[in-house]
């Protein structure tokens, strides 16, 4: 990699496994105690969410609850819960609910999908260009690396569309549409998956999501329809923009380094290490906080160790930081308000030339 002030590969590679190894060796029981709470706790709000979207009719008050406890529970679904269930943070468990194979989460995209794009394309290729295609995800011009168009003038309205959209927009990305519903060709999945089930299971998972929160729950309203129609609407929004703003501030703050194809070639294990520590960013925070961001306000820790059950990275973060001071390393971390003008920022910075 052609970046000044190189670290030592060698022994941050060293460094960074040995962290690894030493808090994977406790990972067990407390663990396991976690998610398995997470999870109460998730349909505790869901169904307490439902029940008094049903009963607005008596209060709006009763009404406002609900969506937000609905939000609630649909924010710890993707985030604490099905993103790290996910990315077989859990499998050790051997639960045959609670692991990446079986897992699906409450969301249009379909979790296959995300295993696909996300956990291996993204994980693997974080931020190399042509190959990382999370980073503007095609449609947001957010480093030099890309040709300016006249269509990133208005980037700005189309980042706003992708937030109140996201879990359709994630839907959708496997799916590169100029390649699949268009004929051209995309040889990064085809020995993976045929557009032909693309198109079915990105059409299955997203009507079964409609029908779940658009009909089948407001037709056992009766003649409420309306309000819980309503309600699950606000509770989709409130999640869609939380959850986009927070894997925005992770991956697109100012600082956040971009890699070329070439520098990445023959990368070692610290290499590897390296260019997820510039290519990640983190948001400060108390408890309540980062169960909310599904532990992503560590982004770092989580770019280093995806597999790690998520609740250990407050505890190896400080350990982090401390290896990254020795390398030289930016460690890049702020308030949420700092990080997310940031991203505003250079959303907004390369819409121009």
């Amino acid at each position: 990699m052609s970046k000044v002030n190189q670290p030592n590969y060698a022994l941050l590679g060293e460094q960074l496994d040995q962290l690894k190894a030493e808090t994977m060796a406790k990972v067990g029981q407390e663990d396991a105690d976690h998610i398995r709470k997470m999870i109460v706790i998730h349909r505790v709000f869901e169904w307490s969410g439902r029940i008094l979207l049903m009963l607005g009719f008596i209060n709006p008050f009763l009404w406002l609850v609900g969506v937000l406890s609905l939000a609630l529970a649909k924010i710890l679904d993707n985030m604490e819960i099905g993103h790290n269930v996910m990315h077989g943070q859990y499998d050790w468990m051997n639960d045959k609910q609670i692991n990446s194979k079986a897992y699906e989460w409450d969301i249009a995209c379909d979790g296959g999908s995300w295993n696909r794009v996300h956990n291996y394309e993204h994980h693997t290729f974080t931020n190399i260009i042509g190959k990382d295609r999370d980073f503007g995800y095609g449609l947001l011009r957010l480093s030099n690396d890309f040709r300016w168009r006249i269509k990133n003038l208005w980037q700005f309205a189309t980042y706003i569309l992708l937030s109140v959209m996201f879990q359709w927009g994630i839907a959708y990305h496997e799916l590169a549409a100029e390649r699949v519903f268009f004929g051209k060709k995309n040889d990064t999945r085809k020995s993976q998956i045929s557009a032909k089930q693309l198109k079915r299971k990105f059409f299955s998972k997203g009507a079964k999501q409609l029908v779940k929160d658009y009909l089948l729950f407001p037709l056992l309203a009766g003649p409420f329809f309306l309000w819980v129609f309503a309600g699950n609407f606000l509770a989709n929004l409130i999640r869609n923009l939380w959850t986009s703003t927070i894997i925005f501030c992770g991956h697109f703050t100012g600082d956040v380094k971009t890699f070329s194809e070439q520098e990445c070639e023959n990368e070692t294990r610290g290499q590897w290490y390296y260019r997820q520590a510039l290519g990640s960013s983190n948001l400060k925070g108390g408890n309540l906080f980062h169960i909310l961001t599904g532990h992503l306000s560590f982004q770092i820790e989580h770019h280093l160790f995806p597999d790690m059950p998520a609740k250990r990275y407050r505890e190896v973060a400080p350990k982090v930081q401390l290896i990254f001071a020795q390398h030289s390393i930016h460690y890049n971390t702020g308030s949420f308000i700092r990080q997310y003008s940031s991203v505003l920022k250079r959303i907004f910075r390369y819409s121009f030339p």
